[in-house]
């Protein structure tokens, strides 16, 4: 049985020809043993909270924490002037 683009490779290569034969089997199983090998890679750690967020959150607690006193002092002031 000859396939259309061996005549080619016979022309361009013959050496590989000669050298690789294509073997077939007749009867029983065909299998290719695929051994897993160890993959090293950067570990991909990801921090619960960044940096940046954590000041953030701070930089809002203190926000509120001022506006509360702001609102405070306004009510004392209001208290303090009788009209």
């Amino acid at each position: 049985m000859s396939l259309p683009f061996s005549t080619q490779l016979e022309d361009t290569m013959p050496e590989v020809k000669s050298i690789l034969r294509e073997v077939l089997p007749k009867q029983g199983q065909l299998s290719m043993e695929d051994v897993p090998t160890m993959v090293l890679c950067k570990p991909k750690l990801l921090p619960l909270k960044s940096v940046t967020l954590e000041k953030l959150e701070k930089m809002q607690m203190e926000a509120q924490e001022a506006v509360k006193q702001q609102e405070m002092a306004m009510k004392e002031q209001e208290q303090q002037m009788p009209s």
